[in-house]
């Protein structure tokens, strides 16, 4: 069994290297001598070098994260199965692994080119239950030019096959009909703040996560008779001590999942400057009563029970979260209210996710 598993893995740092070539736009002909000795993070190291990209320490602790990931992904059926849903569960919440959005990283091609055999192996029934990981390939293979190195995925779901025709088809969609009064508003309803629970917290408990060096777990009261549970990756910004005891506001009503094995039960607000080098929860002030639900001026509305990640409602929210130029939480400049005052940062016109 041993040399099957060491051909594959051979077999999976030669497609890397492939992919990272095409990715980094080196010359075709370059000559890596990859070998069953070298681990992805040297071969990731080496193409980088060979591309003159430059060393960003910052990206590249990110890019480890999901090299590491790479590197265990398991070669047995069930157990690839097993991991795809955990990295269903991590793209929940995202278009691309890192950047902004609008182009793939290169870890993205790294873990894409891991995991895209075994994607290819699963039944349409798997398929259907993985959404997001099958949204996030179909977006890779289209912005990457692939077509040599990987058998395209073809996605039956109608929702999909809608979704790719509106995108190669943009410049010939007739320009849309502009909405009533009625339909904005309807539409500023559908993405309200007062869909979102935000409560005040404070955290009796923070731990280092047991299998990602990114998340803490932490066990906020929320003035209910159980502490909640809630994983957030702040592990590069926060020590355990420091949010231990800490004031924190968070979104109490996010769909429970597991982050990592562990399970999470709510998402603690953070501010970040524009590159992320800088992050910290969002703070109350010490008046404010632990459990109380922020309230924003103007805006009212029955928080959903259970916001519906298929809505999106959340990603579609946080767009409108923001500090003001003194650091103020607010919501489409509303600030974030509690009885003892505004939500704050110290991190002035940040981005609040």
């Amino acid at each position: 069994m041993a040399p099957i598993d060491e051909s594959i893995t051979l077999k999976r740092k030669q497609v890397i290297a492939s992919a990272l070539v095409k990715h980094l736009s080196l010359d075709p002909g370059t000559s890596l001598g990859v070998s069953g000795k070298d681990d992805i993070m040297s071969l990731y190291t080496k193409i980088l070098k060979s591309s003159g990209k430059p060393f960003l320490q910052k990206e590249n602790e990110e890019v480890m994260k999901w090299i590491e990931f790479a590197e265990s992904f398991p070669v047995d059926c069930q157990a690839c199965l097993d991991a795809l849903t955990g990295f269903n569960q991590d793209l929940a919440q995202k278009s691309i692994l890192l950047g902004n959005g609008t182009t793939p990283s290169d870890a993205d091609v790294i873990v894409f080119s891991v995991i895209h055999s075994s994607v290819i192996g699963l039944s349409h029934l798997e398929r259907e239950k993985l959404t997001h990981v099958m949204r996030w390939m179909d977006y890779i293979q289209h912005k990457e030019e692939f077509a040599h190195l990987f058998e395209k995925i073809l996605l039956k779901k109608p929702a999909f096959e809608f979704l790719k025709k509106v995108t190669e088809n943009k410049e010939a969609v007739p320009e849309k009909k502009k909405p009533s009064e009625k339909e904005r508003a309807e539409k500023d309803k559908e993405l309200s703040v007062s869909l979102l629970n935000i409560q005040v917290g404070l955290i009796r408990k923070a731990s280092k996560h047991p299998s990602a060096d990114s998340l803490l777990v932490e066990e906020i009261d929320v003035g209910d008779a159980k502490l909640r549970q809630v994983v957030s990756g702040l592990a590069k910004y926060c020590s355990p001590d420091e949010l231990t005891n800490r004031r924190v506001v968070l979104i109490t009503n996010v769909k429970p999942g597991k982050l990592r094995d562990v399970m999470s039960e709510g998402l603690v607000l953070c501010a970040s400057n524009e590159d992320h080098s800088v992050v910290e929860p969002l703070l109350p002030p010490e008046g404010a009563k632990i459990g109380e639900r922020v309230s924003f001026s103007g805006i009212d509305g029955k928080p959903e029970d259970v916001l519906n990640p298929k809505k999106k409602q959340l990603e579609k929210i946080t767009l409108n979260l923001f500090t003001d130029d003194k650091g103020v939480a607010t919501f489409k400049g509303i600030p974030f209210m509690t009885s003892g005052g505004p939500c704050t940062s110290s991190i002035p016109k940040a981005s609040i996710k």
